[in-house]
């Protein structure tokens, strides 16, 4: 009996202590940074022909099935969407002046002049709330939350009806459908849930 609330006490205690480790300080950064990647993807797209999934054949030798536009297809948002969050473990906070800090993507970890290790636990972070939920292990009440998780379905619909442009996936993510920063006078900002309109007051 002793034994089993000695191991419910330390895996309460570990749950309690990964929570603690997991953490975006300012979430609407973190997700302009995952949208700016996924910005990226999207700039970066070559014209693809439609797919061609025409490949039965009826009884006169002709042709069946549909030709889809590429722009519309679940392929399209698979290859946009794939690895977008191993993606992110490119990225780490660097500090900007004494009470800021930015995102940033690193091309060589080996020239970076900051601590690397700590680098390294931003890179993760970022990347995990990324990612899609997974649970603390042997710990099912601690879901972590995760800005794909939460925005997937919307954010995959908006892609296929071509409503997800360049220059606008940032509003899109991280404004309309993960509700991570609200837009104030034009200047992209924190939400937070404390947070109370002024004509609320």
């Amino acid at each position: 009996m002793a034994d089993f609330n000695l191991k419910k006490i330390l895996l309460i205690t570990v749950a309690i202590f990964s929570v603690a480790a997991y953490g975006i300080d300012d979430k609407c950064a973190a997700c302009n940074a995952i949208a700016e990647e996924l910005e990226r993807g999207l700039s970066n797209e070559k014209p693809r022909n439609h797919l061609d999934m025409r490949h039965r054949l009826d009884s006169k030798g002709q042709r069946q099935g549909k030709l889809i536009d590429y722009r519309v297809s679940e392929l399209r948002v698979v290859e946009l969407l794939d690895g977008l969050c191993d993606k992110m473990q490119d990225y780490t906070l660097e500090k900007v002046d004494s009470s800021r800090q930015v995102w940033v993507k690193v091309n060589n970890w080996d020239n970076l002049k900051s601590n690397k290790q700590e680098a390294r636990a931003y890179s993760k972070d970022i990347s995990t709330f990324c990612g899609r939920t997974k649970l603390i292990p042997s710990v099912p009440i601690f879901p972590l939350p995760r800005l794909l998780e939460e925005t997937e379905d919307e954010l995959s619909e908006l892609i296929k009806k071509g409503s997800v442009k360049v220059g606008e996936v940032s509003k899109v993510v991280c404004q309309d459908l993960g509700r991570y920063c609200s837009q104030t006078s034009g200047n992209k900002k924190a939400v937070d849930d404390d947070d109370t309109p002024d004509d609320e007051l």
